[in-house]
């Protein structure tokens, strides 16, 4: 047995499932998966000490790739100043105005824990100033686990969201509307008969967690 086989199977007696996050389990994938000891570069080495080339990135966030020397100083350097301070600090403001400067299109920064929050928050948001409840987002897309987004289709191109996993109302999902990614008539229809109760459209521009899909 390989040491990530058994470090999951200890892991499954004391973590529901294996992993702290669904998509670590490899189920879409086959197989179980393999423990990762250290990452350089573009590369993962695993607890069997295999050598793996990364296409994830750690599902999006390492765009420069795995222990860059700059970005280890930089969290070196924030270490030595604390770890949490509870109170709002002088760092997120000079990184919200740099990232106001760099990106024409944002006004303005809310920093949040995961994209689980930025999603639910933005969710929230637009409910609130639209006082609309309904939301459009695409077949594939994965938001985050926000109750109102884990939805898959049901029939027909058009349909309301049904709940993707245990433990959700179906009345918390009965306000997505789920349509065909890439399918401009659908959403088309969908803001011809849905206009004035939405809220918010959401979406994935390049799914990833069903194959990285190109928009048209």
């Amino acid at each position: 047995m390989s040491y990530s086989n058994d470090l999951f199977e200890r892991a499954q007696k004391l973590i529901p499932g294996g992993v702290n996050s669904p998509v670590r389990a490899f189920r879409s994938v086959g197989g179980t998966p393999f423990f990762t000891k250290r990452a350089e570069g573009a590369r993962l080495y695993t607890a069997d000490d295999r050598e793996l080339v990364d296409f994830v990135c750690t599902w999006g966030p390492a765009i420069h790739g795995h222990n860059d020397p700059d970005i280890r100083e930089a969290v070196a350097q924030a270490l030595n100043a604390g770890t949490s301070f509870g109170t709002p600090n002088p760092y997120e403001v000079e990184m919200a105005e740099l990232i106001v400067k760099l990106v024409p299109s944002v006004e303005k920064v809310r920093m949040v824990n995961s994209g689980t929050e930025a999603t639910m928050s933005a969710i929230r948001l637009a409910r609130g100033h639209t006082g609309r409840n309904k939301i459009i987002k695409f077949a594939g897309c994965y938001h985050g686990h926000v109750d109102s987004l884990l939805v898959q289709a049901g029939s027909g191109a058009l349909t309301l969201g049904n709940p993707d996993s245990a433990g959700i109302p179906p009345s918390f999902a009965a306000e997505t509307i789920v349509l065909p990614y890439n399918d401009a008539d659908s959403l088309k229809s969908a803001f011809a008969r849905y206009g004035n109760e939405l809220a918010a459209v959401i979406l994935e521009p390049y799914p990833a967690n069903v194959g990285l899909i190109f928009p048209k």
